[in-house]
């Protein structure tokens, strides 16, 4: 009789605590929420008030023309960088540029992509493909990519063509290198339990492999990117006849400083901004991923 209480009561207890578990759930679940919203806004705060201090901080040691081993009276003043910012908005010529950047960079890229990634994967799997192709590859890569220069005008019809081959050359170790890791890295287990279901290569490259890789693919595309840009503007310098590097080097040679500015801060834009749609598809794409633990 003791025992029965005794049960009745603990698992009355349990009972309890079971609702108040359930009843206290969304209320977590809420905080939480509402803790990490504060905490992408306090994020937002800090990077809004870290880019507003640097401006602030260049308006003032270059309007009082400050010469302390940096000579900060030489460069302009944020109000004439704004000024001329206004100025090319304005023109026609810099939305062609922009324009023009744009093209040779998606499409060496986006090239470099395909390749990076269909060879990188031939590289971690098939052993033949790594013995013919993996010494050329691993000569190549620490050559810089703007050390091409003379050879893809020397190599292509048009200049065009060249600096298209630049940035592809620029952003295709970064994609394969990472692809190549991502593939060996993969847990043998998996393929292994595809095959003994009877799967074919084909499976095991569309259902193991690919989805495996996915991770490390981003992670090159994302560096690639960058690197990409790099080469683009300085292969625009060199040889180039418009776009934003070539509008860049021409302010230069004629001491047009305010315009130099307007031509980094467009290069910082658009390399931001597409970096940034690379990572948010990296992140839509492998949204299965585990992001945290549960506890």
């Amino acid at each position: 009789m003791t025992a029965s209480r005794s049960d009745t009561l603990t698992g009355g207890g349990r009972e309890t605590g079971g609702r108040s578990a359930a009843l206290a759930g969304p209320a977590v679940a809420d905080e939480t929420a509402e803790v990490r919203g504060s905490s992408v806004w306090r994020t937002r705060v800090l990077q809004v008030t870290s880019v507003a201090t640097a401006i602030g901080l260049w308006q003032l040691l270059t309007a009082n023309n400050v010469r302390w081993w940096l000579h900060f009276d030489t460069l302009p003043t944020v109000t004439e960088i704004i000024r001329e910012f206004g100025k090319q908005l304005q023109s026609d010529q810099f939305y062609v540029d922009v324009a023009q950047s744009l093209i040779r960079i998606l499409t060496g890229f986006g090239l470099a992509a395909v390749v990076g990634v269909v060879a990188g994967i031939g590289l971690g799997r098939s052993g033949l493909f790594a013995a013919v192709l993996g010494p050329l590859t691993e000569l190549a890569r620490p050559i810089p990519a703007i050390a091409l220069v003379p050879v893809a005008i020397l190599l292509f019809p048009s200049d065009e063509s060249g600096i298209v081959f630049i940035t592809f050359m620029a952003s295709l170790f970064p994609v394969l290198v990472s692809t190549r890791h991502a593939v060996r890295a993969l847990p043998t287990i998996w393929e292994d339990a595809l095959r003994t279901l009877g799967a074919s290569r084909t499976d095991v490259l569309a259902r193991v492999v690919f989805p495996g890789i996915l991770p490390g693919v981003f992670s090159g595309l994302s560096v690639g990117m960058g690197v990409a840009w790099i080469c683009l503007i300085s292969a625009e310098m060199i040889s180039g006849r418009l776009g934003i590097g070539y509008r860049t080097w021409q302010a230069y040679t004629i001491v047009d400083y305010p315009a130099v500015f307007v031509g980094m801060i467009t290069i910082g834009i658009l390399g931001f901004g597409t970096s940034g749609i690379v990572e948010l598809a990296g992140r839509r794409i492998t949204r299965w991923l585990p992001r945290e633990v549960a506890e």
